[in-house]
């Protein structure tokens, strides 16, 4: 249904809110009740002139009785819709899809609970991929509980010493009695020390416990686009993290270095009054743009990654490692789960490249979970010589990560499925698959 098809409910709700009846609307606006009462109920569509009439009836600008339903509130009934629908059924062939403005239109109520309900399922969802993500591969996280077990294991020995002993020596009752004393000091304090972490880290996706993540949150709250260094006559990078106090260790300070004289001769390299209205025209296609560019794909990657918003349809993500496969940057993008530490399906095609360098990789990609979003990447891995020449090689990977929405046209070819990590990834019969899923297996 048309967007001024919803004019009515509109209508509507306007002289409800006014007290008016519509007997007396419609004598206003020249038409009979019957009509109107059509109208109100979007069986009818309204034509310029007559809403003029019955905007001037009620007293409102004619355009707020035709102006669309927040895109917001679609996109979210959208997501809800495709995520309740199972795999095989994609969302041209979801029942009814095609009536949501008119369901927004007759129940914005409803639909705006539907919407903020799916949202609140998303970030539940994130938080559990997260959490399990940490816990997996924290090392902070697993001493502490190491700690808080080890002493929870020395007071039950203690005390069942005490408990099933009756004879014993006042000086070694007194000896245990001083053990269980600071070993409920030590349990105490673990776990403050625990909870104190996880609450400080739950506040954001990346909790700030490696120079790595605070460089990332530095450049998350930029959205990873450094207007200063775009400028002909960029100031040094120097200048920039001296007024930077999210980056608190020196390590951050040096990541935030060598990062932005990257981005710096990037940017030199491929201006960014050139750049972007290219990189819309060939569809961020990187093989393209570094054809016509002349530069590498690597330098293409990070200067798509480092543009705002890919036309009002989303951010390109980014994320890269070294050749131990650990990851050295992350740049996400919404509703493809970038892990902490690695190791996990989502980036299969960021170890392919690792695993043929200087070939580029191209995949289309499924998200697991609720949704089943699909992703564009591409991959490639390129040898550097920071020790000159004769130095050693060393590898470096990156994976760019469009929506399928970015793409004009769409992703197309074969589907790679790919989950967060199979300890919470509901797809079933994977062949990869390393251990059981938490989660039901519905999708």
């Amino acid at each position: 249904m048309a967007r001024s098809a919803l004019a009515g409910s509109r209508i509507r709700e306007r002289r409800t809110l006014a007290g008016i009846k519509q007997a007396d609307l419609a004598r206003e606006a020249g038409i009979s009740a019957s009509y109107l009462n059509l109208i109100e109920h979007n069986r009818r569509n309204v034509g310029a002139a007559l809403l003029r009439r019955i905007a001037e009836a009620l007293g409102v600008d004619p355009a707020a009785l035709t102006e669309g339903v927040g895109a917001a509130l679609l996109d979210g009934l959208r997501e809800a819709a495709t995520a309740a629908a199972p795999a095989e059924r994609r969302t041209p062939d979801l029942p009814e899809l095609e009536r949501i403005e008119e369901f927004v239109g007759r129940f914005p109520g409803w639909a705006g609970l539907l919407a903020a309900l799916q949202g609140r399922v998303a970030h539940l969802e994130r938080t559990v991929e997260t959490l399990s993500d940490r816990m997996a591969h924290d090392p902070y996280l697993s001493a502490s509980l190491h700690e808080v077990l080890s002493a929870v294991t020395s007071v039950r020995s203690t005390a069942a010493i005490l408990a099933e002993t009756e004879d014993i020596e006042p000086e070694w009752r007194a000896r245990f009695h001083r053990n269980l004393h600071d070993d409920s000091v030590r349990l105490a304090e673990g776990a403050e020390s625990l909870v104190a972490y996880l609450d400080g880290t739950m506040t954001e996706e990346t909790g700030l416990a490696a120079p790595q993540e605070e460089l990332e949150a530095w450049l998350g709250a930029r959205g990873y686009h450094v207007a200063e260094l775009e400028r002909a006559s960029a100031p040094e990078p120097e200048s920039l993290i001296a007024e930077a106090p999210e980056l608190a260790s020196t390590a951050a300070r040096k990541l935030a270095t060598a990062w932005l004289r990257r981005y710096l001769a990037d940017a030199h390299a491929l201006p960014l009054d050139r750049f972007r209205p290219a990189a819309e025209e060939m569809g961020y296609d990187p093989g393209r743009l570094a054809q016509q560019f002349g530069a590498d794909l690597g330098a293409v990657f990070r200067r798509l990654a480092s543009l705002p918003d890919v036309a009002g349809r989303g951010t390109i993500g980014l994320v890269a490692c070294d050749g131990s496969g650990t990851l050295v940057f992350r740049k996400a993008t919404e509703g493809f789960a970038l892990p902490r530490f690695g190791s996990a399906c989502p980036l299969w095609p960021l170890y392919q490249a690792l695993s043929r360098p200087m070939t580029p990789i191209r995949a289309l990609v499924e998200m697991g979970g609720r949704g089943r979003r699909r992703f564009l990447t591409y991959a490639i891995c390129q040898p550097r010589h920071p020790g000159g020449f004769d130095g050693p090689q060393v590898l470096e990977a990156q994976m760019l990560v469009l929506p399928e929405t970015a793409v004009p046209g769409g992703g197309d070819g074969p589907v790679l499925a790919v989950g967060t990590s199979c300890r919470i990834c509901p797809r079933g019969g994977c062949a990869a698959r390393r251990e059981p899923s938490i989660l039901a297996e519905e999708f």
